[in-house]
């Protein structure tokens, strides 16, 4: 791969995280407001596109931490860096 491409996937990557990491703020809002919420599958899909971002959003507002399958989002993480890991060396 060329730099470009690189920093073109690493951009991808950063903008799947930050929108990961916005779906959780956007849910925990609405269960404070009463609002409508983003399914619990939505979310863990989610997390399984974007983990960085799923468990800072997990981290950050404090929300689906004590949900067991939401420890999913942890294990989704694991397997990213070990893919990334992979793909580096």
């Amino acid at each position: 791969m060329t730099p470009w491409e690189w920093q073109l996937a690493l951009c991808a990557i950063l903008a799947l995280n930050l929108a990961s990491l916005c779906a959780y703020g956007f849910d925990k809002r609405r269960a404070v407001t009463g609002g409508r919420r983003v399914s619990e599958r939505a979310l863990l899909a989610v997390a399984l596109i974007a983990p960085f971002g799923a468990v800072g959003g997990m981290r950050a507002f404090r929300h689906k931490t004590r949900k067991a399958k939401f420890k999913l989002a942890y294990l989704f993480l694991l397997a990213h860096l070990i893919v990334a890991a992979l793909i580096l060396t």
